[in-house]
């Protein structure tokens, strides 16, 4: 009977380091801060933005914002996991968004040769960004911001002599407007399912497959990565090829909700997908992050972007506003990163 006793009681004393442990475990995952950063913002606004924010209106609002950004963060993620950077997107998405216009607007050819011809245009950007980077050694920041300076004039100038115009209307077919630009219930923009769809694919190729052990070993240290038999360029130039191909999706679609194309849209895609990154726990410096963690920060970011138009406060105030709420995530996001690493059990 005394053995029982003294057995239940080692069992109990035992349960409270294995409880520890266990939360010490959940607490380093890279996207454990970044949801309870999500969850504080969005108790802010729901407290502040009054009833019409937690409405399926207030939803759609940052969840279509969301669904936009997402999009395009979830490949600039993993460049910046695999310690690169991509800021050509900011004039990607015009390009392309002016490419199905142009094609399938202005010179009425069907929307599938302008839609595959975006897509392209993207992936060559992609493609010449990678090969660049490789090429020249040269810092990735530096490449893509040529390339977005280059890809925007190149926009412009074509734009001017093929059209006489910087902007350009088109009119989808139902199937394609269905598919690619459409509200559904007439308030949720269809790329959130796009974006969900992505998030898995991407998710799947960084938690479960070898490319994304390979992608963090890149952000960790290439010549070790390169050494270790790690196909480095091949990755690298996929990942942009990969930014270029989100950027060009986000560009399309943009086109065809709005039945309509600009040159000089696409330009605040750069920082907000970088920042909804960052909030997601990746490192500037890489080798650390999830896809989920990324997916929680464009929710945290585009409830922040959006939820301050619910609240009363003066509009005057709504960039200081924001700035201050998405440094409180990150910093949050941070201390929990910092926790987790640094903790260890106790030892009875």
């Amino acid at each position: 009977m005394n053995s029982m006793v003294e057995i239940q009681t080692t069992a109990k004393a035992g349960s409270t380091p294995n409880l520890w442990s266990s939360i010490g475990n959940l607490m380093r995952r890279p996207e454990v801060g970044s949801f309870l950063g999500m969850m504080a913002v969005f108790a802010f606004f729901a407290i502040f933005g009054g009833a019409n924010f937690v409405t399926a209106g207030g939803a759609a609002s940052w969840l279509n914002v969301a669904s936009e950004i997402g999009i395009v963060a979830l490949p600039v993620g993993l460049l910046m996991i695999a310690g690169e950077l991509d800021i050509s997107i900011g004039s990607v998405i015009p390009a392309t968004s002016m490419t199905v216009a142009t094609i399938s607007g202005y010179y009425d050819l069907p929307i599938m040769v302008g839609v595959l011809a975006a897509l392209g245009l993207g992936l060559l950007v992609g493609f010449i960004n990678g090969v660049l980077v490789i090429r020249t050694a040269v810092p990735s920041l530096i490449v893509t911001l040529g390339s977005l300076f280059a890809v925007a004039g190149l926009t412009l100038g074509v734009a001017i002599i093929l059209t006489g115009s910087t902007g350009v209307a088109i009119r989808a077919d139902p199937l394609a407007k269905a598919v690619l630009g459409q509200f559904v219930g007439g308030m949720f923009q269809i790329t959130i399912f796009w974006w969900l769809g992505a998030a898995i694919i991407v998710g799947y190729l960084l938690h479960f497959s070898r490319y994304g052990n390979w992608i963090l070993a890149l952000g960790g240290d290439k010549v070790s990565a390169r050494n270790a038999g790690i196909p480095t360029d091949r990755v690298i130039t996929l990942l942009f090829m990969g930014s270029g191909l989100c950027a060009a999706f986000v560009g399309v679609s943009q086109a065809l909700l709005y039945n309509s194309a600009q040159v000089s849209t696409g330009q605040s895609f750069i920082f907000n997908s970088i920042i909804s990154v960052v909030i997601g726990g990746v490192l500037l410096t890489g080798g650390f992050g999830s896809v989920v963690g990324i997916v929680f920060g464009t929710i945290t970011f585009a409830i922040v972007n959006q939820g301050i138009f619910y609240t009363g406060f003066d509009a005057n105030w709504a960039s200081l506003i924001i700035g201050v709420l998405l440094l409180a995530a990150v910093l949050m996001n941070n201390t929990f990163r910092k926790m987790a690493l640094t903790y260890t059990p106790k030892k009875k």
